[in-house]
Order: structure tokens, then sequence, then C-alpha cells
């Protein structure tokens, strides 16, 4: 059969005016935007699943799994910054267009024009999904796992979600920027954006740094 096959949500925030959409392709591929109202939407960089590299077979359930995990893990996250409204009820929907042969933001056009306004839960959206492609379907009282985090990460998840960015005191000569598209280290006007390993690998470092510093008595 022609097309795409896709499973996915568009939620808005009524508050902020943001809106931000979310679908599966049926390749492994999980795509997201955002953006304001009305305006046109930012696209995130896509997420393959590690499954597709190793060139996992189109019909093997492992292609799916990691980016299904990621679809219910962002609706949680969005659901809990206040991104309530279904501006597209979760969907299982074919598109007429091939997703190899067109750019991602055609094929987000796609989504949004093909996607019916049947309200269904996220579960039975992904349930069709999976039935569709002929991938066994997986019990409906899965949910995320609540993460618990520190209260200057959820601030800082909520200013990335609206599109803006953080950055380090200006009057650092050397400092650094952190937005959705990455993060920039800069000396003076000089500097260089790091690619998600490079990020994994900083953290991972800073972390271990903190930890070996950490004060005797625990309060730093």
């Amino acid at each position: 059969m022609n097309g795409t096959l896709v499973g996915g949500v568009r939620l808005g925030n009524d508050t902020s005016a943001r809106q931000v959409t979310v679908f599966v392709t049926e390749s492994g591929v999980l795509h997201r935007s955002h953006g304001l109202y009305g305006k046109l939407p930012r696209l995130s960089r896509p997420y393959s699943s590690p499954a597709v590299s190793r060139g996992t077979e189109p019909e093997d359930a492992r292609l799916l799994a990691r980016p299904i995990a990621k679809l219910r893990e962002q609706h949680a996250q969005y659901k809990a910054r206040g991104y309530t409204r279904n501006l597209i009820s979760p969907v299982s929907v074919r598109l007429e267009v091939e997703e190899q042969r067109v750019e991602d933001r055609v094929l987000l056009r796609a989504f949004v024009g093909a996607a019916p306004a049947k309200p269904l839960t996220l579960d039975a959206a992904i349930k069709q999904f999976r039935e569709a492609l002929g991938l066994p379907s997986r019990p409906l009282s899965w949910a995320p796992r609540p993460q618990v985090l520190p209260a200057r990460v959820e601030a800082a998840l909520r200013v990335l979600a609206d599109g803006s960015t953080i950055s380090s005191p200006r009057h650092l000569p050397v400092g650094w920027v952190v937005s959705e598209q990455g993060v920039r280290l800069h000396v003076g006007r000089a500097g260089e954006i790091l690619d998600r390993a490079s990020v994994i690998e900083l953290q991972a470092a800073l972390s271990a740094w903190l930890r070996f510093t950490e004060p005797a008595d625990g309060t730093g």
C-alpha cells in the first residue's frame, strides 16, 4: 500500500498560545514540531530508532519500540506543562505522501491535513498504528514512569519547550548557549556547536566533577 502510516497527536497550550505536534512513522522515525498558534512551526531534528542503523527489517517490532516510547513520553511531558488541548486527537492515519520522498515539513503538513477529528486516547491510537503494521499490540495499561527532576531542570525544560534559549551570564569571557538546536560554547565571538555525543560526554564529566568536589556535609 502506498503512502506512509503514522501515529501521533497535536497538543495546544491556550495560556502560552503554543502548540506541539509529535508523530511516529512506520519506518521508526519520530517527528516533532512546535510554535505559536497560527504561525509556521519550528521543526526539531527527527529521532530515528537505533534499530534503523542496524539494518533491522521494517516489520520488526524493535524498529518502533523506542520511537513509540518517546511519543508516549513527550505526550505525558507536554501535558504536564499545560499542553492540555487536543488540537489533533491521538490518531493513526495513512498519509498520501511517501516518507522517503518528501521533506519533513511536507510530512508534517500531510499529517495535519489528513488527521481526522475522531477523538481517541493515545493508547488506542498506538494500538491501531501497531495493528495496521501487523505488529503485536502492547498492553494498554502501560504508562510512562514519572521522572522527578530538580526544580531548576524543570524550569529549563519549560524555557526550551517555549522555543527560547538558556545562556550563560554575559560578563563571562567564556560562555555557552543552550537551545533546542544544540549546545554552543563560545569565547568572544568565536564558538562551536557540540553534537549530541559531545554533550553527553560533557554532562558526564561535569556530573563527575560536581560529585567529586561535593562538600562532605552535602551543603554544596
